[in-house]
């Protein structure tokens, strides 16, 4: 199974959110865990994931990033 064959984007499930299969747990929790300073293996423990999952997560979320458009915004000298 390679990593986009664990992520699941099902409306029936969570919303739609994009999900680790097998599980309701949402990829956003996933990276927020981590952020937020949680190590792989705490995550592991607490949602019953794989490290494999997590990577998959944090695949995901990079793709998703790399396929938005940012844009700044001005700054009014005033």
């Amino acid at each position: 199974m390679n990593a986009h064959d664990r992520i699941v984007v099902d409306p029936a499930i969570c919303h739609g959110k994009p999900v680790i299969r097998g599980t309701r747990v949402p990829v956003a929790i996933v990276v927020g865990s981590l952020a937020g300073g949680m190590s792989f293996e705490e995550v592991e423990r607490e949602y019953g994931l794989t490290a494999d999952d997590i990577r998959a997560a944090l695949g995901f979320a990079g793709e998703r990033l790399s396929e938005e458009s940012f844009h700044p915004l001005p700054t009014g000298a005033a």
